[in-house]
Order: structure tokens, then sequence, then C-alpha cells
């Protein structure tokens, strides 16, 4: 490289590393490395593998229920119904169990009406945008309140449904240990595996293309015959979808159905995406950088449990970590303002 090429070349290196989605995957790296560290120091078995199973377990549920989130935010809406949707999917799972339906139907049947509230969620809030985080909400309400009633014909517990649960979800989600000779989870794995899968797609095939053209910028997406209206049905179904499969998943790690199970899942989604480097103003990040939000958020809850940090102290915690990744993205003009 000659002399005359250099100051190109450094332009350009700055140019990359001043890309806000770089900034928020580098962020997010730091608090994950540095939250490790504090962990290894200050609480002892940090590090054991016991400790580590537990992480991951649990860094699976938020993973799955997370990346349909992504698929939204990568278009700048979000999803508010998931947590509802996931503790609508586990008592409605346990209630077909319990009425002696087969349970692969069953899972079949819960992870197709996952995705039917979710293509309402789409055909409810894409003429009402900026109201679309408000729509997703009441659709939430309203379904897991369905739940309960249903759930309460015949049952003095509503919401709450107990009942044998099939040993091969009980064996996928590991409540106690692992499975399948496994050294982690099963559950883990399928997070690894479907992260990796999508995140492919994401990169290498036009549907998935299609998601950072539009978050991007719709005119110029339609221009290249990418439908915005047909991308918010694809991410809301999605989102629907994975968030009643993690419902599904956490009936087999608690071994009853319960309404509320998805309660803890109301932001924590929206704080991995945004953790992981996901711009909210759509057509930047991805399902990768969410792995990365989400350990984060579970490497933390780890740590404070640890030191003994009430529930309340965590949720302190989890917004201060926000905070500065979101002024990552509101010093930096939207993409489709760029273009």
């Amino acid at each position: 490289m000659n002399s005359s090429e250099r100051p190109s070349s450094f332009a350009a290196l700055l140019r990359y590393l001043a890309n806000p989605e770089l900034k928020g995957v580098v962020l997010g790296v730091v608090m994950l490395s540095a939250l490790c560290a504090l962990g290894a120091v200050l609480v002892p078995g940090f590090f054991s593998e016991s400790n580590i199973r537990s992480i991951l377990l649990l860094a699976a549920f938020l993973g799955l229920a997370a990346m349909g989130q992504t698929f939204v935010a990568l278009l700048g809406g979000l999803d508010l119904s998931i947590p509802f949707i996931i503790g609508s999917a586990n008592v409605g799972l346990a209630a077909l169990l319990g009425a002696g339906l087969s349970p692969v139907l069953a899972v079949i049947l819960i992870v197709v009406a996952g995705a039917a509230v979710g293509l309402l969620n789409a055909l409810l809030s894409f003429r009402l945008q900026n109201q679309a985080l408000i729509v997703s909400l009441g659709v939430g309400f309203a379904l897991v309140g369905l739940s309960q009633v249903a759930t309460s014909i015949g049952n003095a517990y509503g919401g709450n449904v107990m009942g044998a649960v099939p040993d091969l979800l009980s064996h996928i989600s590991a409540a106690n240990g692992t499975s399948f000779g496994l050294p982690i989870a099963p559950v883990v794995l399928i997070w690894i595996g479907a992260t990796a899968v999508v995140a492919f797609l994401m990169k290498r095939s036009r549907i998935g293309r299609g998601f950072y053209a539009v978050g991007g910028n719709r005119i110029a997406a339609a221009r290249l015959s990418y439908s915005a209206f047909r991308y918010w049905i694809y991410a809301y179904c999605l989102s629907g979808a994975l968030a009643a499969g993690t419902g599904v998943l956490l009936l087999g790690f608690s071994g009853g159905g319960f309404v509320g199970v998805g309660d803890p899942y109301l932001f924590t989604t929206i704080a991995a995406v945004v953790l992981g480097g996901t711009s909210l103003l759509g057509g930047a990040g991805g399902p990768t950088q969410t792995v990365i939000g989400v350990l984060v958020l579970q490497v933390l809850t780890s740590l404070l449990v640890g030191l003994g940090f009430s529930f309340a102290a965590q949720q302190v915690a989890f917004g201060l970590m926000i905070v500065p990744m979101v002024a990552v993205y509101a010093r930096t003009p939207p993409i489709r303002m760029q273009i």
C-alpha cells in the first residue's frame, strides 16, 4: 500500500467504526465481558457448571422470544403482545393436553394460534403505525383475558392449569439438568440452531434482505419490489409464532401452565434487542446481535441475584444499561433520512 492509499483506507476504517450498528455490538460485548469479570470476582461459583447451565437455559427462552421482537424492530416497530402470547400459549397447551389432545397436534395448534395473533397485530397496526405499540399491547391484554376466562371454565383457578407434561417436552427444556446425554439443555441448542439459520437467511436470502430494505427506507424498498405491508405481516407473524413456541417450551420447564409466565418478557425482549445493537429505528441489527443482548441480561441477572439484589434493584440496573445504548442511536440520524 502506497502513501496515497493510506488516507482513504484510514477514512474508510473510521466510517466503518462510526457505524451505529457496530457501536452497539461493541458496547454489548464490552458490557458482557465486564459483567463476566465482575461475576468471577464478586460471586463465588459464578462460573460453576451449574450456574453456566442455568444462564444458558434461561437465555434460550428469552432468546427465542427476543428473536421475534428483533424481526419487528428491524421494521421500526415493537411488539408488546409477546409476554401475553407466551402466557396464553403456556396455559393453552396445558389445557389442550389435559383435554387429551395429541401433544404434537396441540403444539402445532398453539404455534399457529400465536402466528394468527401476530397476523391480527399486523393488520390492526399497519395503518396506525404511530400507535402500533399500543395496538399490540391492547391485543395482548385481550388475549390473556380470554385465556383466563377459557381456563376458568370448570376450574377454580383460572389462568393455572396443572397436569402431566409430555416427557419429551420436559427433557427438551431440561429444568433439572441435562437430557439426551448432552452437556447443556436441548432448548439451548434449539436457540443456537434457530439463530444461526435465521442469521444466514437474513443476510443471504431475498426475504431476509427485504427486512433491512423496508426498515431502512420504504420508498426505496418499494422501488425494489419489497412490500412494506407484506413484511409487516411477516414480522408480526414470526414474532407471534416464536412467542407461542417459547410458551410451549416454558411448559416443559415449569411443569404446569401459568398465564403469567410471560410477564418477565414484557420489556426484557426489548432490552435484549437494544443491548445487542439492533436499532429501534429499523434497518440495522439482527438476530445475532440480539444474542449478545440476551447474554448481557442473563449474566447481569445472575450477578445481581448472586449479590442478593431484589427484583426492583435488578430493574434499575437494566434501565441504567439500556439508556447508553439508546443514546448511541439518538445521536445518529435514522437510516431512512440518510438515503
